[in-house]
């Protein structure tokens, strides 16, 4: 175990925030994005679709 001190984490405003209505109730999350991060949000989102389509998860509906 270390005896180093910790330092109190610095406080930020979060990067998104959703607010689901629940009933009476409405829950709020916060989201936070690494700072240093080198991946964008649409790269995230591209490699996510690209894993839905090699499982068969991703599937077309028949336009007719």
């Amino acid at each position: 175990m270390s005896n180093k001190p910790q330092q109190a984490p610095i406080k930020r405003k979060p990067d998104c925030v959703t607010e689901v209505r629940m009933g009476n109730m409405i829950l709020t999350v916060n989201g936070y994005f690494k700072q240093d991060a080198t991946e964008t949000a649409a790269d995230k989102m591209a490699r996510a679709i690209a894993a839905e389509a090699a499982t068969g998860a991703l599937r077309m509906k028949d336009a007719s």
